[in-house]
């Protein structure tokens, strides 16, 4: 089965990163992968969809923002059960920060404080991600 994973391309991803006032905007995946975890928004990349328009996608039915893609900050490969991921991460703006709200794959919605991220029970490698690519300071 190893094999296997590593013989399959992994599904295209997008996560969007939006730090307002100190705090970084989160949700809490209402469906697996990641299930009742806090992450960045984010999925998949659909067909003939760019890299950037699925940030906005995403983020428009998993917070209600109306986004604007920016920087790209770095890649990260994951794995949940046989599937793989390869997430292209971005940096996002918005004008209507107020106006979030939960929608999509997204039970829940915060926009953390620094201290408020380690205590939260997030995807697996998030912090390191923020870590490594200085996104947010943890």
């Amino acid at each position: 089965m190893n094999s296997l994973r590593r013989n399959t391309a992994p599904q295209r991803c997008v996560g969007a990163v939006l730090v307002a006032d100190r705090r970084l905007l989160l949700i809490r995946r209402k469906n697996p992968p990641g299930q009742n975890l806090w992450s960045i928004p984010g999925g998949r990349v659909e067909p003939g969809e760019s890299w950037q328009a699925a940030v906005e996608r995403e983020v428009m039915e998993e917070t209600a923002l109306t986004a604007s893609c920016g920087g790209f900050i770095g890649w990260v490969e994951r794995e949940a059960g046989n599937d793989r991921y390869l997430i292209a991460d971005f940096r996002i703006e918005t004008e209507n920060i107020d106006e979030a709200s939960p929608g999509d794959d997204a039970a829940d919605l915060l926009f953390a404080s620094q201290s408020q991220i380690r205590d939260l029970e997030v995807s697996p490698g998030l912090i390191e991600f923020l870590k490594r690519y200085k996104v947010y300071d943890l």
